[in-house]
């Protein structure tokens, strides 16, 4: 198959470098999916990734980066029960296997979920990483109870309680997770949703999803938010720079309130400030029911199952804003330098092998 392998020799900060290869199709174990790739998203993650020095083993011929994907099944392992071949589907994959820059890519089938009908395989493969993270953060880590009442149709999960018309701070608004983040914490749990961003268009961007206000994460947060009327909020989500934004989250969280960060930290934070209000901090990393292979792996099919039916409905939209064809190294480099801006919209896709 062909596949795409970061240079080792040429690739550096400023010079994403990507090859192409030819490699075996990767190794079908008895719960995986082989899935005909369609269209992949690029994600910081894989910037940082790229970075690192190579650690697979020696046998390995090439570091094939990449975890977002959309595409068809075509062959599956002998224990697998929730999906046939022919099946269209998408995924996050897996941190600890070969990745999804490639014309195929084995993927456990209980962190595999059936696409939207509604969405094209390329608008698809936006999808799956932001989603698991936003989700996971929100329900899981923040324990956030979403409030299908609002949803036009039954619900999967009636046993959910409806919330009073709690707020959220979201940090990082315009970015994959926080374009995620935005609507399942507005249209999904109903709360009330401010947003950071820091330019018209990521402004216009967040308010698009369903921020209800912005605030610029340049400037005094706390200052912001209070001049909103709220002088507390019941949960924030920290998606960028946890160094910077850490006091101000602490100030402003509500008592027995938590903040769920994804980003980690470089130098100490204030736990102090936590502990004085009776609040909590909890981290979201996606990956740790594959990485782990946890008990509850199939959670993870049942969210992104979840996240389709929210999108064939209109609950939800896809956050796809720029899309290169075909995939190869030249458009996985741009891919690449763009992110590398911090100063992108919403998700990157790339479509189709030539």
């Amino acid at each position: 198959m062909k596949a795409f392998a970061v240079d080792e020799v040429q690739n550096s900060q400023e010079n994403p470098c990507f090859r192409a290869v030819e490699l075996d199709l990767p190794h079908v174990g008895e719960h995986d999916v082989l899935i005909e790739v369609k269209a992949i998203s690029v994600n910081p993650l894989d910037v940082k990734r790229r970075m690192l020095a190579p650690v697979l083993e020696p046998q390995l011929r090439a570091r094939v980066l990449g975890w977002d994907a959309s595409g068809l099944v075509t062959r599956i392992g002998e224990k697998v029960s929730l999906f046939k071949v022919g099946d269209e589907v998408y995924c996050a994959g897996e941190i600890n296997r070969s990745g999804s820059y490639a014309q195929y890519l084995a993927v456990d089938e209980r962190i595999v979920g059936f696409k939207p009908r509604t969405l094209s395989f390329e608008r698809s493969a936006a999808l799956a990483l932001t989603s698991i993270t936003a989700w996971e953060g929100l329900f899981e880590r923040l324990r956030i109870k979403p409030n299908f009442e609002s949803v036009k149709a039954p619900v999967a999960h009636p046993h959910y309680a409806q919330n009073r018309q709690k707020s959220i701070l979201i940090i990082g608004g315009a970015g994959g997770v926080g374009s995620m983040a935005i609507q399942l914490a507005h249209h999904v749990a109903g709360l009330h949703v401010v947003a950071t961003a820091s330019r018209g268009q990521s402004v216009q961007w967040c308010k698009d999803l369903g921020a209800h206000e912005v605030v610029d994460h340049t400037r005094d947060l706390v200052e912001q938010v209070r001049a909103l009327g709220l002088k507390f909020v019941d949960h924030v989500f920290i998606l960028n720079d946890s160094d910077q934004h850490f006091d101000a989250a602490c100030e402003l969280l509500a008592p027995q309130g938590l903040i769920c960060s994804i980003v980690p930290n470089h130098r100490p934070l204030n736990m102090d400030a936590l502990r004085a209000k009776s609040a909590g901090l909890v981290w979201e990393a996606m990956f740790v029911r594959s990485k782990e292979r946890t008990e509850d792996m199939l959670e993870q099919h049942h969210l992104l199952n979840e996240v389709s039916r929210l999108v064939d409905l209109g609950v939800l939209k896809d956050t796809s804003t720029q899309v290169y064809s075909p995939i190869d190294a030249e458009h996985l480099r741009q891919a690449h330098l763009d992110l590398q801006t911090h100063r992108t919209i919403g998700k990157i896709v790339l479509a189709g092998f030539e």
